[in-house]
């Protein structure tokens, strides 16, 4: 272990399952760290080890922030990679939970870190969070796609083979380095209006919550967020009933939805991976990359 992974304490786990999400590109509406912070919080999961942040960040591109204590002691808050440990209601075994913010250099170096926290601890799957901007309406469920590598674990779980190239994020290299090390691994990501995409999007975390929780067989009560995405979903609507065009444009949007969902051919797994594919690469040539893409 190096000095740039502090380990304060090494509890003793049962089976465990190591969830990760980070803020950054990977991360629309801040789906993924939503629903990340969630668990944590409902799993009431407790600190046990970080990743120092000096050698990880360009700190003019991703700034430290200062806040007050007690209304006059100034405090600087440096990005944040902390693993946290807590058992699974329900699952019988336990997880960890990796917060982090997406690091703008050595992402090899920190990829190898975090997986050698999984294989100390003896971590049987890695499972990341991420959300994406999509042709997808907000007064919807927010859908999930889920897939990973592993032929084994796309039939035992359900999920899909990976059909994905392109630009990739923190999470896409981390999964490779998960195969590196021999860790299996899957990713989960929900779809986020690209029309609000700078709207913290409960409906997605909520989304990614309900479909974690239903793969590992735990339990979560995630009706904080059903409440959050009702007003959520409220506060949009208000604001897109102002501009005809934009309400003309959701309307189409939930008309697309609800036709999917009367339709009993429904389309495949790589259909919906190929167009979020094809809409990802039309907004990176359109923005450059400050815009969400699949790893």
């Amino acid at each position: 272990m190096t000095d740039e992974l502090r380990i304060d304490s090494r509890p003793s786990l049962e089976r465990p399952v190591m969830i990760a999400a980070f803020r950054g590109w990977n991360d629309g509406g801040q789906g993924a760290s939503l629903a990340g912070a969630y668990l944590a919080r409902a799993w009431a999961a407790v600190e046990f080890a970080s990743i120092d942040p000096e050698n990880f960040y360009d700190f003019q591109a991703t700034r430290p922030t200062v806040s007050l204590v007690d209304g006059y002691a100034r405090q600087i808050e440096w990005p944040e990679n902390t693993f946290l440990h807590a058992p699974l209601p329900g699952a019988g075994r336990d997880a960890i939970i990796m917060l982090g913010v997406e690091p703008n250099l050595r992402w090899r170096t920190f990829s190898s870190l975090v997986t050698d926290v999984a294989r100390e601890f003896q971590v049987e799957l890695v499972i990341t969070l991420g959300s994406l901007l999509a042709d997808v309406p907000h007064t919807r469920p927010s859908p999930v796609t889920g897939s990973a590598t592993d032929p084994d674990l796309i039939s035992q779980l359900g999920l899909q083979a990976s059909r994905y190239e392109g630009p990739t994020g923190m999470v896409g290299v981390l999964h490779d380095a998960c195969a590196q090390a021999g860790l299996k691994s899957a990713s989960l990501w929900a779809a986020v209006p690209h029309y609000v995409s700078l709207t913290p999007s409960p409906r997605a975390a909520k989304a990614l919550v309900d479909r974690l929780a239903d793969l590992l067989g735990a339990d979560v009560d995630s009706a904080e967020l059903e409440e959050a995405a009702d007003a959520y979903a409220q506060q949009v609507s208000e604001a897109v009933a102002s501009d005809e065009e934009t309400a003309a444009y959701v309307q189409e949007l939930e008309r697309r939805v609800d036709e999917l969902a009367d339709d009993d051919d429904l389309p495949s797994g790589d259909a919906i991976a190929a167009e979020l594919t094809r809409y990802l690469r039309e907004r990176e040539r359109e923005n450059g990359d400050d815009d969400v893409a699949r790893g």
